[in-house]
């Protein structure tokens, strides 16, 4: 028991210390709102595509896609999705809040709570094979989004599926992958001296984006979030990872695909979701307070998901 729980603690702790010494720095004032701006600008443009890229690039693609992993995932994502809404919209009656709470309830922050986890889990090897599965993944979060904040409120905007395709291709993250692809696929060997520069790129995009993460955190805003948060943070943190971590199981997935699937689940509400919201004419303060409800209830969800995997010999 003691051996899982070092385990486990060895996994999260690091990437959520990571998440508190941003949140340290801004209340010290040793990092500013502009610094955080910065940063996150470039580590969605720059940096995290960078570590897609030479983690893709370097896998063997016929080896490392599980196709019906992938299918697995997405199935799950969508199915989810509509039984949220359908759910939902008996109690939620204003449009701005619905779209927000199907938002916050689904769309996780994997492509950095979830690679940093999967890192400290399996090593830096698995990143390729979470990259591929983040390629299908990230427009399949987008469009759903897109629908939920907009549909909802059909009256005041409609739906630019022009502006959301062209948004969804134009995606750093998405032409990293698409980039990446036919090395990986012909087996292009980089140059040493890219490999290397592009490793120095790759290794400061999690820690400054976790950074980043902790620094927007105020906590102080729990004590005025609404029932409405709450529900979609509970849905996000306990019953997604549960429902889709026991279908996994059902249909055979074991070991790091089981483990990988969890933790996809389990990661808090991605905080693009807060700007989508913002953006869209959502309830931008319930869907930033989803966003720090389900980042700081990660840390005990996360660690006790990974914790019972392991204790029954599933991860």
């Amino acid at each position: 028991m003691m051996q899982n729980i070092l385990f486990t603690a060895g996994i999260v702790t690091p990437v959520f210390l990571i998440i508190a010494l941003g949140f340290i720095l801004k209340k010290l004032k040793i990092i500013s709102d502009n610094f955080v701006a910065v940063t996150s600008k470039f580590v969605f443009n720059v940096s995290l595509p960078a570590l897609i890229f030479f983690n893709i690039s370097e896998i063997d693609l016929s080896s490392t896609l599980n196709i019906k992993e992938i299918i697995f995932i997405c199935v799950v994502i969508i199915a989810t999705y509509l039984i949220i809404w359908i759910i939902s919209k008996y109690f939620i009656k204003d449009g701005k809040n619905l779209g927000v709470f199907i938002q916050g309830s689904f769309r996780g922050n994997f492509a950095i709570v979830g690679f940093a986890v999967i890192d400290s889990l399996y090593g830096n090897i698995s990143l390729g094979k979470a990259s591929l599965i983040l390629a299908f993944i990230l427009p399949l979060y987008n469009i759903l989004a897109v629908v939920a904040l907009t549909v909802p409120i059909m009256e005041e905007k409609a739906i630019n599926l022009k502006s959301t395709f062209i948004e969804i291709l134009t995606n750093p993250l998405v032409l990293a992958v698409v980039f990446a692809l036919p090395f990986s696929y012909y087996k292009i060997m980089l140059p040493p001296v890219i490999i290397k520069s592009g490793n120095y790129l790759s290794s400061i995009a999690l820690p400054l984006a976790l950074i980043g993460i902790g620094a927007n955190l105020n906590v102080k805003e729990i004590k005025k979030a609404s029932t409405f948060a709450f529900a979609s943070s509970g849905v996000k943190l306990i019953l997604l990872p549960i429902i889709a971590t026991f279908l996994a199981y059902e249909f055979g997935f074991i070991g790091q695909e089981l483990g990988i699937i969890f933790i996809l689940f389990a990661c808090p509400t991605a905080i693009v979701s807060f700007i989508m919201a913002d953006a869209m004419g959502g309830n931008s303060k319930l869907a930033g307070n989803i966003v720090l409800i389900t980042t700081l209830g990660s840390i005990f969800t996360i660690t006790i998901g990974l914790y019972l995997l392991k204790a029954f010999g599933l991860i």
